[in-house]
Order: structure tokens, then sequence, then C-alpha cells
């Protein structure tokens, strides 16, 4: 059985953090005309900013973390999307994300997420999930079911329990459960169905 210990230390905590510490500098990554960063704007809804979705469906990249946001509903038309940022927010929902069928990356720490949205369901590219510090309790068997899925992260949840079957799992790169009341059962177990994943507890 190969455990974090095993893993060489800088590898895990990059694939395991830096993952979703984004680089200040990395949404320049993205070409202009396809990116829209609206961090820090006291958002308290998108109405007023129609103009910076006037790109629709070829904006690749969409950042709106550390606003005041309650909802999003303007965000499902643009379908061109890969990456989305909506950290530190008042979100408790998401709308239906289904038309997003690029997206690989969204990103829901701080917000008010009491479960997992289940548009997630739908979304066959994402790779990324980040439900960080949010009030979620459970994760949902639908979830550890999706295949594709890299880096997953659940640290600071109420989250005390994984499902039991974890075999979609098995290809994450990394998984995030830090500050989790988990028994160590339940981490040995963990350990024992996600051998070559790094894993934060």
């Amino acid at each position: 059985m190969r455990s974090l210990s095993l893993v060489p230390l800088a590898a895990a905590l990059v694939a395991a953090a830096g993952c979703f510490n984004e680089p200040e500098p990395a949404y320049k990554s993205v070409p202009a005309a396809n990116r829209v960063y609206l961090k820090e704007k006291g958002l308290g809804d998108l109405s007023g900013v129609g103009d910076a979705f006037a790109a629709g469906a070829a904006i690749d990249y969409l950042n709106l973390d550390r606003n005041q946001l309650t909802n999003v509903d303007a965000v499902a038309s643009l379908t061109g999307l890969k990456w989305l940022r909506l950290n530190e927010n008042q979100l408790s929902s998401l709308p239906d994300l289904r038309a997003l069928a690029s997206l690989r990356r969204i990103y829901l720490r701080g917000n008010r997420f009491e479960t997992v949205p289940e548009t997630l369901k739908d979304l066959p590219a994402l790779t990324d999930i980040d439900l960080s510090g949010n009030p979620v309790s459970e994760i949902p068997a639908w979830l550890a079911e999706k295949k594709g899925l890299k880096n997953v992260s659940f640290s600071r949840t109420r989250v005390t329990k994984l499902p039991d079957n974890l075999s979609a799992w098995k290809s994450l790169q990394s998984l995030q459960l830090g500050d989790l009341a988990i028994s160590a059962e339940e981490m040995a177990r963990i350990r024992k169905a996600l051998p070559d994943v790094a894993i934060i507890f």
C-alpha cells in the first residue's frame, strides 16, 4: 500500500495544493479576447456586467472570485467556458450548467453550499472541483463515481466519510480532505482504496 508519505513531498504539494491556488498571472495564459477577470469588484449580481460577457461562447476563462454574488445564472450561457472561478462569494446553489460541455475547472471555495451542486454531474470534461470551505456534509455517490476527475478538494467542510465506492477516483492526482473530522479507520480505508493518489488529511 502506498501512502502520501511515500510520494515525493514536492510533487504531492504541487498536485494537492497548487492546482487550486492559481498563480496571479496564470489567467494571462488565456488570450485576452477569451478571458473575463472580475475578481474583487464588489459585485452583488451580474446584471451590470453584460458587456464583459459580450464574447459569449468565445470566453474560456471567468474569474468572479471575492465578490458578493448569490446567483450566477448568466454564466450558464457562456458555453465555451473551460475555467470558472467563483471562490469566496455567497453562493448556495448553481444554475443548470449542462450547456458548459467544455468546462474543466470549477472552483467554489468559501461559499455557502450545503450540498454538492448536482449540475456538476452533467459536465463531461470536468477535471478539477474545489468545494473547500463550504458547509457540505456529504459527498454524493455520483461524484465519487464520476470519471475523468484529477483534482478534488473538500477541505474545511463537514464531511466525515467518503462514499463506499471510490473506484472511479483511482485516477485522481490529488484529493484534499484537510481539517475534517475523519476517523483513523476511514483515513486508512481511503488510502487503501486510492493508493496512488496524493491525499492531504
